[in-house]
Parts: structure tokens; C-alpha cells; sequence
């Protein structure tokens, strides 16, 4: 069986560089943080440029990602399973509920949003689609967390990050966290991910692997943020903002309600 071939290997490590950075990047410094060549970086880049993989800013020299990528995520969203469905009935329930509608799924050890629906009201809102959230930081990840072997396994021998004082970083609190949910049938986080958002979670498998994801109750009216049903097996993602106004302290729930049988 033919081995990884070095070369793709590389221009994928510098395109997730690029997605990490906070700004641009110039050709030294994307060698300095891969370890490579500064000629062979710059011929990836220059390659990379080509395709519309990345863009060079004119005036700096300095690297970001291309528009091309953009295609081809929106391309992966439209086959997506999960969102095809959610699309169906998320816009009623942020109509019913008041609150934004997010719907996430495992990546990589963490929540990929693959839909969202903006809160039916006229404050600035920001698009989360293709957003990776924390598994232990999140209440859409902790749901995920209490309910999928592989989501807990993801995270198993990782350094747990601090993005606020709430964040919990100890592996054994946050498997205490994992047992309150499928005790509650609700994850909850405060101020653990970002100060001043509270957000509610209600995960629910319709089917099972990769991108096939639902939310029977919600089709079915039976979505309650505020009294929750006991948990249930098997469960995946529903993310929902709560405008910090309806809430005493900004929180994030998760909540749990029975999937279809396989």
C-alpha cells in the first residue's frame, strides 16, 4: 500500500495554519511554525495561490486562506445529512423559541455548526456555519460528550484548554459533568467558553454515523428548554443561543430526548 505523499501532507498543514491564524502570515513564519524550508513553503504557497487555495495580500506579502475553500465547504454542507434535515424544521423552532438554532456534529475532537438560523430579532448576529467548538468547554459538546463513545475518546489523553475561569479542565470533573447529563437529560454551561453568552443544548439521534443526525422531538413540538425529559442513549447535538436578558446568569444547556431505533 503507497505511503502519505509528503507534499499534501504539507500544503494541508499550511492551510490549517492559515484557518488558525488570527491574520495573515508571511512565507517565514509559516516555515518557522511547520518546520520547513522557507523555498519549499513558498513553492506550496505559490502552488496553493494558484488553485485559489490562498490569497497574497499586494501590499504586505503575507498569505490567507483563498475564496476556493469557501466552495468547497458550502459543497460539503450541501450533502451533509444532518443539515439537510435540520433545514426542514430549524427555522420554525427558532420562530417558536425566540433563539437562534445551531446544529453541530463530531470533527476532529471537536463541534462542527453545520446550520444555523439566526434569532428572530433585530440585534447583530454573526453567522456561526463551519465554526469548531470545544467538546469540555461547550454544552453542545458536553451532550455530545455524556452520549458518544467517540466523542469522549477524542478527547481522552488531551490537555483540556482554559478559555475562561468556568472552563473545566480536569479530565475526572468533566466525566462527573458527562454523568450529571444523561442523569438530566440536559447539559449546562456558564461563562465556560466566553463571558457574557448563556446558549441551551438538546441533543437527538434519528440516525446513526457520520452526518446522519436529527431532532424528533423538535419536530414534534415536544422542544421545552426550560423542563427538560430524561435523558435517553445515543444521543447527538442541537445548539440554541438564550439572550443573556431571559437568563439570571448567562448559561448553556444541552438537552436529551430518544433517538429512532436502528
Amino acid at each position: 500500500m503507497p505511503g502519505p505523499v509528503q507534499s499534501i501532507e504539507r500544503a494541508a498543514a499550511i492551510l490549517r495554519l492559515l484557518a488558525a491564524s488570527s491574520g495573515r502570515l508571511g512565507v517565514g513564519e509559516i516555515a518557522s511554525s511547520l518546520g520547513l524550508a522557507r523555498g519549499t513553503a513558498h513553492g506550496i504557497l505559490r502552488t496553493l495561490e494558484r488553485v485559489g487555495f490562498v490569497e497574497q495580500d499586494g501590499g504586505t506579502g503575507k498569505y490567507q486562506l483563498g475564496a476556493a475553500l469557501l466552495h468547497l465547504g458550502t459543497s460539503y454542507l450541501d450533502v451533509n445529512e444532518l443539515r439537510s434535515r435540520a433545514i426542514n424544521w430549524a427555522d420554525a423552532l427558532a420562530s417558536r423559541s425566540g433563539e437562534a438554532v445551531r446544529i453541530g456534529t463530531l470533527l476532529d475532537g471537536k463541534v462542527l455548526v453545520v446550520h444555523h438560523v439566526f434569532r428572530p430579532d433585530d440585534t447583530l448576529q454573526a453567522m456561526d456555519v463551519g465554526s469548531l467548538l470545544p467538546l469540555h468547554a461547550t454544552a453542545l459538546g458536553k451532550a455530545l460528550l455524556a452520549h458518544d463513545a467517540n466523542a469522549a475518546a477524542s478527547i481522552r489523553d488531551t490537555v483540556l484548554e482554559s478559555y475562561c475561569r468556568r472552563t473545566i479542565t480536569d479530565p475526572k470533573e468533566l466525566a462527573r459533568a458527562a454523568t450529571r447529563v444523561r442523569e438530566n437529560g440536559w447539559a449546562a454551561e456558564t461563562e465556560e467558553l466566553s463571558i457574557g453568552e448563556g446558549r441551551d443544548r438538546r441533543p437527538d439521534p434519528r440516525a446513526r454515523g457520520p452526518g446522519r443526525r436529527g431532532h424528533r422531538h423538535l419536530r414534534r413540538g415536544r422542544a421545552d428548554l426550560r423542563l427538560p425529559p430524561r435523558p435517553r442513549p445515543e444521543a447527538r447535538g442541537l445548539r440554541a443561543r438564550r439572550r443573556p436578558r431571559r437568563l439570571p446568569g448567562p448559561r448553556r444547556f444541552a438537552l436529551v430526548t430518544p433517538g429512532r431505533p436502528s
